[in-house]
């Protein structure tokens, strides 16, 4: 088996980001998400540069504390300047920092830029795959 330490987030993280920016709608953010299967969305400004998560989760919020189907923005329930790891990053060290902080998603940034995301899902992806198990 790989040394955990020695595994890096490139390797298991997503590089396909599907991106909303704060004055989307939540329905159309929604939207992105069911349409592509997945359980978050990374929040980008004009210049492309993060500012914010939106996952399933925040739909529960989203749903306890408005109509739904409200003109609301993504920017009223997005997670503002998510904790992020570089690409570079142990995925022991950013294990252990979702587990810290129940968190299910660490946006992967170069500079400010996403370039990936990685999930728990992710982390049960390698788990579960046969290289992880190899001598």
């Amino acid at each position: 088996m790989d040394d955990i330490d020695d595994v890096f987030v490139a390797r298991l993280m997503t590089s396909e980001l599907h991106t909303v920016t704060p004055d989307t709608l939540v329905e159309d953010a929604a939207a992105v998400l069911l349409d592509n299967d997945i359980s978050s969305a990374l929040v980008v400004d004009d210049d492309g540069a993060l500012v914010g998560i939106l996952t399933t989760t925040d739909f529960v919020d989203i749903v306890a504390k408005s109509r739904p189907k409200a003109e609301t923005t993504v920017e009223r329930y997005m997670s503002r300047d998510p904790i992020t790891a570089s690409a570079q990053d142990s995925v022991s060290e950013i294990a252990s920092l979702m587990v810290e902080h129940g968190f299910h998603h660490v946006p992967v940034v170069d500079g400010d830029e996403p370039i990936g995301i990685i999930t728990t899902s992710d982390f049960a992806a390698y788990v579960s795959s046969p290289e992880a198990t190899s001598a």
